[in-house]
């Protein structure tokens, strides 16, 4: 049996850190990367995608939201 260990990762936007992706793709075989701006920005898109490269077999997909940085992408946006 496999089992696949996932995590929400990439979740840092500029200077504000959260996590430490680089520890934690040593330990999961999947990674759900932030994006869409409601967490991450694309330097931190980018860097965590290397990491998971460089980890040789961590699958990776997108993890998106709306842009909502106050609310983490938890609230109700209109985009009509």
């Amino acid at each position: 049996m496999r089992i696949d260990m996932n995590s929400d990762m990439g979740e840092s936007f500029g200077r504000w850190t959260l996590g430490d992706d680089e520890a934690l793709l040593d330990v999961v075989s999947s990674a759900n990367v932030a994006c869409g701006f409601h967490a991450g920005d694309p330097s931190v898109m980018l860097r965590t995608l290397s990491y998971a490269a460089s980890r040789g077999g961590v699958m990776v997909g997108a993890h998106v939201a709306y842009r909502d940085l106050a609310g983490f992408g938890r609230r109700y946006v209109d985009e009509s």
